[in-house]
């Protein structure tokens, strides 16, 4: 009786790994088109349960999936949401075992880890029970778009992190899905006369010793600059140094610098949405002196990438991104 016993626990524990590894094999199956879908179905849901928005939602995952890909102290997101919580936070600070799924233990150590599918299990490693963990704690501040931002503002505690999120949901808002992060354009039209080198990391003399943070495209004036992703203008003025210059956050939560403009688009204003390939300015020679410096270079843009990882931001290379959006496009023409 004993032997029947221990076999049919190694059955059914064989049988266990086999339905988790065929899980884990379809999450792997699911084209990126896929997961879109399913991961807008569980936003969708969760606003169903917890009526907060379901684009606040979406704006938060897309903030933590950029966090996750900029720093190494997180690992890759295990399913489809990328919202994160700690062991500790999830499980409780005291609670002896930090892998516990059990909702009453966890209650019991001041966990915040909650069932979101019914299951009776508050797994960290379940996509639903994260999620509504996570709307479930906004959900306490109200259902509106200013208590959801001080709901935001009291779970991250950095006002970038709110600013950045807002921005990712109105754009999920608007245009009613979450398949945009991939979609890119080159930032002056292919027709034109241009041309650009890997410069990222020169030395600049002009206003004291520093580095190249990005890439020159060399056009001639008033040659259109676009905008490379979907994302909200944060910045446009002048900058002793990029002149008239435009700064952009995408989904990623990457901000794309465009700077030494002619001028800019007409009606181009901080907290626009805008698309790829939407006109933002011009090339021109701004910048290096005061207000309306021009001439002191020949004429381009000078295209800037800076990723941020939720305590700051820092510059990377953008010419690999720039070659790869350039031969995409031509690919469809």
């Amino acid at each position: 009786m004993q032997i029947r016993k221990k076999s049919m626990i190694a059955v059914m524990t064989i049988i266990t790994l086999f339905i988790s590894n065929v899980s884990v094999q379809a999450e792997e199956d699911l084209s990126q088109q896929e997961k879109y879908q399913e991961r807008l179905q569980l936003y969708k849901k969760m606003e169903a349960v917890t009526h907060v928005p379901w684009y606040w939602l979406a704006g938060a995952d897309a903030y933590e999936r950029g966090i996750r890909n900029a720093r190494k102290d997180r690992d890759a997101a295990e399913g489809l949401i990328s919202i994160y919580f700690s062991p500790k936070e999830w499980a409780g600070p005291l609670n002896p075992n930090l892998t516990s799924d059990n909702p009453s233990v966890i209650s019991i150590f001041g966990g915040v880890g909650l069932d979101g599918n019914g299951d009776g299990k508050a797994s960290i490693h379940n996509d639903e029970d994260v999620l509504f963990t996570f709307a479930n704690y906004l959900g306490r501040f109200g259902h509106d778009d200013e208590n959801v931002k001080i709901g935001l503002w009291e779970y991250y505690h950095r006002d970038q992190a709110v600013n950045i999120i807002n921005g990712h949901a109105r754009i999920f808002k608007k245009y009613g899905r979450i398949d945009l992060e991939s979609e890119h354009a080159f930032p002056v039209p292919l027709q034109y006369n241009y041309s650009y080198n890997n410069t990222w990391g020169d030395r600049r003399g002009w206003g004291g010793r520093r580095i190249h943070e990005g890439t020159d495209i060399f056009a001639d004036y008033r040659t259109p600059v676009r905008a490379t992703s979907y994302g909200i203008v944060e910045l446009k003025g002048w900058n002793k140094y990029g002149g008239w210059r435009v700064g952009i956050r995408d989904l990623s939560n990457t901000y794309h610098y465009y700077a030494h403009l002619s001028s800019f688009e007409e009606d181009l204003d901080v907290g626009n949405i805008v698309a790829p390939g939407e006109v933002i300015g011009y090339v021109g020679s701004s910048g290096y002196g005061k207000p309306g410096t021009e001439g002191k270079f020949p004429p381009h843009l000078h295209y800037g990438l800076y990723r941020d990882n939720g305590y700051s931001e820092w510059s990377y290379d953008p010419y690999p991104s720039l070659k790869s959006w350039e031969r995409k496009e031509k690919a469809k023409s």
